[in-house]
């Protein structure tokens, strides 16, 4: 089976599931998007990794990983999402110390939080994304894939969802806003707030 390379393409909060996201994964060479449910913790240490500006007081769990890692000389040097049982993805970490392969099986979501730590690459299976991966526009709208997804449902946007009220706040309350955020560990509003910052800015 040949492996198909995926990048991140965005993280979404779930309508249907409170305290739930969804990451969605795209193939580098195609238009095809793979889904995944994940936790509130672990889509908010996936942002914090993504998002270079915003650097948590406290290391969080995947941080204090990747700390661990490179003083043991450990290097993640790939993620593979091998295998969707019963709507659930399975994950393994490609690990390598002193010339010496490991593999170690992971949940996709944490899988992915280290995957952004270590610059490793992502990769799935054809068949996984023949059988979940589905079709969306520019605007993220589903127009095609499998239904038993339901990721209509599931998703509303593949972008966070935006809190209106930014939009009546100055700059200057919104850093303010935003170092509060960050030093509450709220990162999640903490990214919301530097996207709107970026809008006005850039």
């Amino acid at each position: 089976m040949s492996l198909v390379r995926l990048n991140i393409k965005g993280i979404s909060y779930s309508q249907t599931q409170s305290g739930a996201y969804a990451l969605v994964l795209s193939e580098e060479k195609g238009k095809r998007t793979l889904p995944i449910v994940i936790g509130a913790f672990e889509a908010q240490s996936i942002a914090i990794a993504l998002e270079k500006e915003i650097k948590p007081p406290r290391p969080l769990t995947h941080d204090l990983f990747k700390s661990f890692a490179d003083r043991f000389g450990i290097v993640v040097k790939q993620v593979i999402i091998h295998k969707l049982v019963d709507g659930v993805f399975y994950s393994s970490l490609i690990c390598e110390r002193d010339n010496i392969e490991e593999i170690i099986d992971t949940r996709t979501s944490d899988a992915i939080a280290l995957a952004t730590r270590f610059n490793a690459p992502i990769f799935t299976y054809e068949n996984i994304l023949d059988k979940a991966g589905i079709y969306l526009k520019l605007k993220d709208e589903l127009i095609a894939g499998n239904d038993e997804l339901e990721i209509d449902k599931l998703l509303e946007t593949s972008e966070p969802v935006e809190k209106p009220e930014f939009k009546k706040e100055s700059l200057k309350k919104l850093n303010e806003k935003l170092e509060k955020a960050v030093q509450n560990e709220d990162y999640e509003l903490a990214a919301k707030i530097r996207d709107e910052i970026n809008k006005r800015t850039s």
